[in-house]
Parts: C-alpha cells; sequence; structure tokens
C-alpha cells in the first residue's frame, strides 16, 4: 500500500500529539505513536492538576509539559517529513513503487508544513510565557512568605 507523505503531514497538523501519522506510516507496533499519545493524555491529567491546585503542582506542570512536548513532536515531524525530498520518502515508506506511481508533493504539502510551523511556534511561545508567568508568580509569593 502507497504511503502518502500529504495525509502523514495532515494527520501530523490536525491530531498533534495523538500518534496518527506515525500509526500510519509504522501501523500498531509504533514506539512513537504510543509514546506521544501516553506523553498526550499525561498532558490532559496535568492540566486538571493544575486546574484544581490554581497552577500550583509540580506533578501537573510536569504531565503538562510531557503533553506540550507531544503536541510540538507531531508538528516537528509533519516539518521534517514534508520537506523529505520525494524520492527519499518513497525510497523508505514506499520501497519498490512503479515508476508511474510515485510520490509527487504539491502545495498542499508545502502548506501543511507552513501551518505546522506556524502553530507549533505559537504554542510554545504561548506555553512557555505562561510557564514563566507562573514561576515568578510563585517566587513571588515565596519571597512574600518569607518576608513576613
Amino acid at each position: 500500500m502507497k504511503k502518502s507523505k500529504l495525509l502523514f503531514c495532515a494527520l501530523g497538523l490536525f491530531f498533534p500529539g495523538t500518534g496518527l501519522n506515525c500509526f500510519y506510516l509504522q501501523g500498531i507496533k509504533s514506539f512513537w505513536a504510543w509514546t506521544q499519545l501516553l506523553a498526550l493524555f499525561g498532558g490532559f491529567v496535568g492540566w486538571g492538576l493544575l486546574k484544581d491546585a490554581h497552577f500550583s503542582s509540580g506533578p501537573g506542570w510536569v504531565l503538562l509539559t510531557f503533553g506540550f512536548i507531544a503536541i510540538e513532536a507531531s508538528w516537528l515531524t509533519t516539518i521534517a517529513f514534508g520537506l523529505r525530498p520525494d524520492q527519499k520518502w518513497d525510497a523508505q515508506f514506499n520501497p519498490g513503487i512503479a515508476t508511474h506511481e510515485r510520490s509527487q508533493s504539491g502545495w498542499l504539502v508545502i502548506l501543511t508544513v507552513i501551518f505546522s510551523l506556524v502553530l507549533g511556534a505559537g504554542v510554545m511561545m504561548t506555553f512557555l510565557a505562561i510557564a514563566f508567568e507562573q514561576f515568578f508568580i510563585s517566587q513571588l509569593q515565596e519571597a512574600r512568605k518569607l518576608s513576613q
């Protein structure tokens, strides 16, 4: 079965962190797909912990970071594999394919790469801004406790 670069990139763009793009390429035995899915689930658990603890839960931040990494890794693989030349794609994922069936990436693949880059950068900046804000707020609260 021919593996489509566009479908791989679309799965990575629209379902980040679920590992669906890795499942598409390697099937149910994909280590990275299961790792991403587990990390994403941990991120949801971490978000729940943080919400309940008013953003002051250490384990919540760790789990949320794992979920964040899973999402970012999905967008990063979309960028890396989307920019891979079609000949390399076919050699790795479509070996022995007939000449007339070779992959021909078009603008849709490039658009998934562009949107993955934009979303990845935006989510990363947002996550880092919120994390640093919460860190400095916690430092201010600890300083107030020490001064009293």
